[in-house]
Parts: structure tokens; C-alpha cells; sequence
């Protein structure tokens, strides 16, 4: 049985991605997108934001950030009504209001985490900062009733995604498991014609992709496209 729980986008900027990132001949803007979700419990922030860089990165990425603050005030919310912090992971494109939300629980896996302070991974300014507080996971967990965080490792190996199970299906926060829509839309796809038994070769597809579809998602949500995968029938 799932709960009811109410999703809203926070706009929180966005980069551009140049050309030899995007395998074509042009650069690609991007949106940063984080989530609010409503509990009975509480407001949960699944990201933070594009996160102050060094030189180099700023002139590779050209990032326009929207405040934080201003992000939640167009919500309704403050700062101060934030009860958990989920990252699906630490790159700074994802994290970079974590420090201004200091004695918060954030969430991450143990891998990610540990990862981001070998170095080479994100900014340590917004990973280790005054009153930060990390509540380090270790694979699948429900974190309060009907709000569970499951690995979907890939962009990341410590990558994970926010699973919402409401009472009409679950509503998947996937960061950056996939970069769009309509790629995760191909890998359920190729995922479906496996199980059909179709003729070899097919696509390969993360193997938890099983896993999220466990959940029976009516939406699923990405951190850089504004596009939402639904499926191909549903309820109405």
C-alpha cells in the first residue's frame, strides 16, 4: 500500500554541455533540476543545485545557477522546512546547496561518499563543511514509509534514486541513473523484448533496472531533462 506524497521541481539552473561530451557537433544546454517532496513526516530535497567550482570546470561548463532560496520560496518553502537531504550523487552540479542546509541528515551511499573524498570526484567544499551530516547507506533501505532509496550505479558507482510508492504507483526521482527520458524509455523497452524472448542481439540495460520496474513506476523523473517517463498505458 502505498502513501500519498506531493512532488515538486525546483528549477536550479543549468550548464552547457560542450560539443565532446554530447557525441554530436554541438554544445547542449542542459537544466539542473532538484525535487521537494511532501510526507507526512516531512519535506525531503532530492538535490541541491550547481555548487561553486574552480576555474577551469566553470569555463568548461558556463553553469547559470538559480538560487536555492529562491527555488524553495517559489514553492512555498524555506530552507528551514527541509527536513532530509537525499544527493543521488556528489558530482556539484548535484550537491552545490548542500552546505547551506548544514545539521540536515543527507543521504548518500557509503561508495559515493567515499569516493568524493579520494578527490577527483567533486569539490571537497561541498563535501566536508561545518555542521555537515551524512547519514552513509549501504545499498536499498526505506528511509520513512513509503520513500525508499535504491542504487542505480552507472554515471556513478555510488549513483542512487528515490523511490516514491504512492497509492496509484510509484512516482522514481533518477537523477542521473539515465540522462533523459526517452534513454530510459529505450532501456525499459529492451529490458521488455528480453523478457519476450526476442532474437539476439538486443540492447544491454543496468541490471537494476528490474528493481525500479519492481516498483511499478507511473512517472519517473531526471535531473537534467524536463521530459517524464510514463508508461505506455496507464490508469487514468
Amino acid at each position: 500500500m502505498g502513501t500519498d506524497m506531493a512532488v515538486r521541481r525546483l528549477d536550479l539552473g543549468y550548464f552547457i554541455r560542450p560539443a565532446a561530451e554530447t557525441g554530436h557537433a554541438d554544445p547542449r544546454v542542459e537544466p539542473v533540476l532538484a525535487y521537494l517532496v511532501r510526507h507526512e513526516r516531512g519535506l525531503i530535497l532530492f538535490d541541491t543545485g550547481i555548487g561553486q567550482a574552480d576555474a577551469g570546470t566553470e569555463a568548461h561548463y558556463r553553469p547559470r545557477r538559480r538560487a536555492l532560496d529562491e527555488a524553495l520560496a517559489a514553492a512555498g518553502v524555506a530552507r528551514a522546512d527541509i527536513s532530509l537531504v537525499v544527493n543521488c550523487h556528489l558530482h556539484f552540479d548535484h550537491c552545490g546547496g548542500n552546505p547551506s542546509l548544514a545539521g540536515r541528515p543527507i543521504l548518500v551511499q557509503r561508495t559515493e561518499l567515499a569516493t568524493a573524498r579520494r578527490g577527483g570526484h567533486t569539490f571537497e567544499a561541498l563535501v566536508d563543511f561545518p555542521g555537515v551530516r551524512y547519514e552513509e547507506l549501504s545499498g536499498e533501505t526505506e528511509v520513512w514509509p513509503g520513500v525508499w532509496i535504491v542504487p542505480t550505479p552507472g554515471h556513478t558507482e555510488g549513483h542512487q534514486s528515490l523511490v516514491l510508492r504512492q497509492r496509484d504507483g510509484s512516482v522514481i526521482l533518477a537523477g542521473q541513473a539515465h540522462d533523459f527520458a526517452v534513454h530510459f524509455g529505450s532501456d525499459q523497452l529492451a529490458r521488455q523484448a528480453a523478457r519476450d524472448g526476442a532474437d539476439r542481439p538486443l540492447p544491454g540495460y543496468r541490471p537494476w533496472l528490474a528493481r525500479l520496474a519492481g516498483f511499478d513506476p507511473r512517472r519517473v523523473l531526471f535531473a537534467h531533462d524536463c521530459s517524464v517517463w510514463e508508461p505506455a498505458e496507464g490508469g487514468w
